[in-house]
């Protein structure tokens, strides 16, 4: 999976950050493999040991989810950049046909499964069959991970900040997200307050400076081009079936490395034999943010530290992050009155210096 030739995307090059309209195009059908872009053995994967689930209901099999873009598409449907038009009624449900005949409304479905400790989904037919709320891991396919949802995570940052811990200890305030706009696509501008805002709104005996924000949520009526419904409306004739892209692209403001390309995790190009090596290691990854953080601290001297790392004598990079103490008692307020059941990482995943 690591090969260049079997990587599921064409390469990246810096130049295309200079150049945004370069399309980047390639063979979206599956593999005959259909769990190559989840590799069960890749070492990148934080998988959950857990109890056999049992098997999930099925519902009506001639329901798909491609009935919602058609709608869209043919105009019943259009999106604009509004943070009040749209409702759970709207673009977030469609009536579909069960066997029977019979009409029923249907919400449009996450493959997020909930954490271990929440309630569950109910499974029933129609709106009743996600119970909302919950905390979810991902992916939606596949095994589960550690890794908490995107709806999760942008809820704890709108509390506790998205500079995380370690940058916490240079600034006097977290730093927030103002706004945040969504692509055209099936939406409900409800169901985002709540999933983001809501969620958290009663959390309360947070440290100076941090709180719930409220976050202004938009939608725009562009279409992201390299969508699934958008390839799938292009690609009208192809039989095979659609998978998501493996390949992630970061930009940051730094003239050294303004792009970190990654293939499945891995740093686009390396192979199988250099997966052991520090050249594997996204740019972005805990290990090499840490780095750039202990640079940072050698860059100063001891007496111009903050006070929160000031004669301490820390090592490991969980010592660093628990120094952090505004941060950690934010977020432990957030996680005893709102997200109990977020799931934390084994201790030893944290303990490199």
């Amino acid at each position: 999976m690591l090969e260049f030739e079997d990587q599921p995307c064409c390469p990246v090059s810096r130049d295309w950050v200079n150049s945004p309209s370069v399309v980047v195009s390639g063979n979206l059908e599956a593999p005959k493999n259909e769990g190559k872009c989840e590799d069960s053995d890749s070492p990148v994967t934080k998988k959950m040991k857990l109890e056999p689930e049992a098997p999930a209901r099925e519902v009506a099999s001639d329901v798909t989810h491609r009935q919602s873009f058609d709608k869209q598409e043919s105009g019943q449907i259009s999106p604009t950049v509004s943070s009040s038009n749209f409702t759970a009624e709207g673009l977030a449900t469609v009536t579909i046909t069960a066997p029977s005949g019979a009409k029923v409304v249907d919400v449009y479905r996450t493959g997020a499964k909930c954490v271990p400790g929440e309630a569950g989904d109910s499974g029933k037919p129609g709106p009743e069959y996600h119970q909302v709320g919950l905390l979810r891991v991902k992916p939606g396919r596949g095994d589960r991970t550690c890794s908490m949802s995107c709806s999760d995570k942008l809820a704890r940052w709108n509390v506790v900040g998205c500079q995380g811990a370690l940058l916490m200890h240079f600034l006097e305030e977290p730093i927030y997200l103002s706004a945040l706009v969504i692509g055209k696509c099936p939406y409900s501008q409800e169901v985002m307050q709540r999933a983001l805002i809501g969620r958290c709104r009663n959390v309360s005996a947070l440290p100076k400076g941090f709180g719930v924000q409220e976050l202004k949520i938009q939608q725009s009526d562009l279409l992201f081009e390299q969508s699934r419904c958008a390839v799938q409306a292009k690609r009208t004739d192809s039989p095979g079936r659609f998978v998501p892209c493996g390949a992630a692209i970061s930009w940051s403001a730094v003239s050294e490395q303004p792009l970190d390309v990654t293939a499945n995790g891995f740093p686009q190009g390396i192979t199988k034999k250099g997966i052991n090596n520090h050249q594997a290691r996204s740019r972005i990854s805990k290990v090499d943010l840490f780095r750039s953080f202990q640079k940072l601290l050698s860059s100063i001297s001891e007496d111009k530290w903050p006070d929160s790392l000031r004669g301490q004598k820390l090592e490991t990079y969980q010592e660093y992050k628990e120094a952090a103490s505004a941060y950690q008692e934010a977020w432990s307020a957030l996680r005893r009155q709102a997200f109990g059941s977020w799931i934390k990482n084994p201790p030893d995943y944290h303990q490199f210096k």
